[in-house]
C-alpha cells in the first residue's frame, strides 16, 4: 500500500462510530471506498455477539453468545462461538473485489477490525495480506491491543513500515 493507516482501538470507545463517520465523509466526497465493520448484537440489554456489516449493507452474524461452553463449536473466543463461513461468506468477496481492483484509481478498505474471531479465518488471513499488499489501496482498519499471546498478523501489521497506528481512548 502507498499508503496504510491503522487504527488501534480500546473496548468501548466509539471505535465503530468514528469508522462509520469516517465512511460517511469518504463516501460522500466520491472516493471509492468498500470494507466492513463488526457490530454489536444486544437483546433486552445485554450483548449476545456481533455481526458484520459490509459497507455495501450486508450483514450476517460473526458470533454470538453460546449456551453451551461444551458445544460442538469449532471456533470459540470466551463465551462467543464464531460462525465463520457466515463471516467468510460476507467478507471475502468484498476483499477480492478491493484486491482486483485497478491499481491506477486509489482505493480505500475498512477492516473492522483484525483480532481473534476473524483470524480463525486462513482465508481471511491469505485476503488482508493481499489486500495490503496492494499499491492501489489504502487501508483504515483496526488491531486489539496487545495482551496475552501475540496474534501472528497483528504483529506482522503492526511493524510494518508502512503502517501508522493510532492509540484511542
Amino acid at each position: 500500500c502507498s499508503v496504510l493507516f491503522f487504527y488501534l482501538f480500546f473496548l468501548g470507545v466509539g471505535k465503530t462510530t468514528l469508522i462509520q463517520k469516517v465512511t460517511q465523509a469518504l463516501k460522500s466526497s466520491g472516493i471509492p471506498i468498500d470494507g466492513f465493520y463488526t457490530e454489536e448484537v444486544r437483546e433486552g440489554g445485554r450483548r449476545t455477539g456481533f455481526d458484520v456489516v459490509t459497507l455495501s449493507g450486508n450483514r450476517g452474524p460473526l458470533s454470538r453468545v453460546s449456551s453451551n461452553s461444551t458445544s460442538r463449536c469449532e471456533y470459540r473466543v470466551g463465551q462467543y462461538a464464531v460462525d465463520l463461513v457466515s463471516f467468510e461468506q460476507l467478507v471475502l468477496p468484498m476483499l477480492r473485489n478491493v484486491n482486483h481492483g485497478g491499481d491506477t484509481e486509489k482505493r480505500i478498505c475498512v477492516i473492522d477490525e483484525i483480532g481473534k474471531m476473524e483470524l480463525f479465518s486462513q482465508a481471511f488471513i491469505q485476503a488482508v495480506r493481499q489486500t495490503l499488499a496492494g499499491s492501489g489501496t489504502v487501508v483504515l482498519g483496526t488491531i486489539p491491543i496487545p495482551k496475552g499471546k501475540p496474534l501472528d498478523l497483528v504483529e506482522e501489521i503492526r511493524s510494518r513500515k508502512d503502517v501508522k497506528v493510532f492509540s484511542v481512548s
